[in-house]
């Protein structure tokens, strides 16, 4: 009797604080004041910056100039991972009632506008003084037919770090430009230092980020817009695109089987590999400018990095990770929350917290964290956009069908294809 009395007060109290939940959002978008006769609004800004960081000072401190510039808006910050953040967020747009902008990954961007949760900003970017100082591709990359629909916040671009002691310990004064320079370099950096050239991740979504550039790197790509708007993968049915797509597999299975990379690297996760790096286990591998930070913490193992394009196959390319500032239309102030956007996107806001990973073409730090990311944005690849938590589920699988399982290249090519195809057809958007 006890438990169901205890049981009963714990739903009681559950749907108390929902309803406070409810009615907390329903005030912000709805409260009206004085002021200096405007509406006054309070928009909800779910965020993901570490608690006690030099950015969460820094961006605290600029949202409070915003607000004193814009005293009749208020911003309400929630931080959340991006884990909770994602699953919090498609449960509040199937519930009719997400924030007004919040962060989040790339990898969301199909699934969010599939949902039609996201704001049309096509209106007020066409208007916006500054959308010349943004770099096209990563624009493109958030631009369905023709309508734009997030913002860039941050560039997460990919480019090969190496360890230039190490290299001119085996004798080369210069990183591999390509991959069979890469593999030839693996011996003798391994005879000369004891250690792997370079390093790969096997799990995690970092591994499927690094399968797409490298297929980049072959000129194939892992889904194709057709012409009735849906998406295929098309290797199955061009005999080249299969041959190329190989040919990246083929390149996996030479870095183990030549021993470029380390053998436990096959299990990898982006934990390892940024770590292994940083304190000196290999030479080489393709990493963002956050590495930054792991050189702050290691300064002596990380005092000979360098930065250089990544080796690649047939065609220059790189991952280019766009953080996206996601606006919803389910908002009830989306003038407001387009001018806390578009503040994001100031080079005033940007050059104080983004100076080595901006999307603005005129904020570009000229350090090797900065320029030296920067400048391959041109060479950025994207994923394409359609839902992806089961395409780059099979991606991550077929590293694992390829190193652990010893699979044949080109069996693993043919199956990915499929994989991704099924999926494609599983969310109804499988060109036949």
């Amino acid at each position: 009797m006890k438990k169901k009395y205890l049981f009963t007060l714990f739903i009681c109290a559950i749907s108390f604080f929902v309803l406070i939940g409810c009615s907390s959002k329903s005030k912000s978008a709805s409260s009206g004041g004085e002021g200096d006769g405007k509406e006054q609004v309070t928009l909800d800004y779910w965020a993901s910056w570490n608690p006690g960081s030099v950015e969460e000072e820094k961006t605290l401190a600029k949202i409070k100039k915003f607000e004193e510039e814009h005293p009749n808006i208020k911003i309400n910050v929630e931080l959340l991972t991006f884990d909770m953040m994602h699953d919090k967020l498609i449960a509040s747009i199937s519930a009719g009632n997400p924030p007004d902008i919040s962060w989040g990954l790339s990898e969301w961007f199909g699934e969010l506008n599939r949902m039609g949760a996201l704001l049309d900003l096509t209106p007020y970017y066409n208007e916006w003084s500054d959308k010349g100082k943004l770099n096209q591709n990563v624009m493109d990359s958030l631009t369905v037919d023709g309508k734009v629909k997030a913002l860039p916040q941050y560039l997460g671009i990919r480019a090969l770090l190496y360890h230039e002691d190490m290299l001119k310990e085996a004798g080369y004064d210069a990183p591999p430009e390509t991959w069979d320079e890469l593999l030839e370099m693996g011996p003798k950096i391994k005879e000369a230092t004891g250690k792997e050239a370079f390093g790969i991740t096997g799990t995690t979504v970092r591994s499927s980020q690094e399968l797409l550039m490298y297929l980049a790197q072959s000129d194939v790509s892992i889904a194709q817009k057709m012409d009735d708007g849906n998406f295929k993968n098309t290797w199955a049915d061009n005999p080249e695109e299969m041959k190329r797509a190989t040919e990246t597999f083929q390149f996996y299975k030479d870095l183990l089987n030549e021993g470029a990379i380390p053998e436990d690297s096959k299990t990898w996760g982006w934990q390892e590999l940024d770590t292994n790096f940083a304190i000196g286990k290999y030479a080489m591998n393709v990493d963002g400018s956050w590495m930054k930070d792991r050189e702050a913490e290691n300064p002596d193992e990380m005092a000979d990095v360098k930065i250089a394009p990544p080796p690649y196959n047939t065609k220059p390319a790189t991952f280019l990770e766009v953080s996206p500032l996601y606006v919803y239309g389910a908002t009830e102030h989306p003038k407001e929350a387009w001018e806390f956007a578009s503040y994001i996107l100031s080079e005033e806001w940007q050059s104080d917290i983004r100076p080595t990973n901006s999307p603005r073409t005129d904020v570009v730090s000229d350090s090797q964290w900065g320029e030296g990311f920067t400048s391959l944005t041109d060479t950025g690849v994207v994923f394409p956009e359609v839902p992806l938590g089961g395409i780059t589920q099979a991606m991550q699988d077929s590293i694992a069908r390829l190193l652990l399982k010893g699979e044949d290249p080109q069996d693993v090519a043919e199956w990915l294809s499929k994989a991704i195809n099924e999926d494609l057809k599983k969310n109804g958007i499988l060109s036949e």
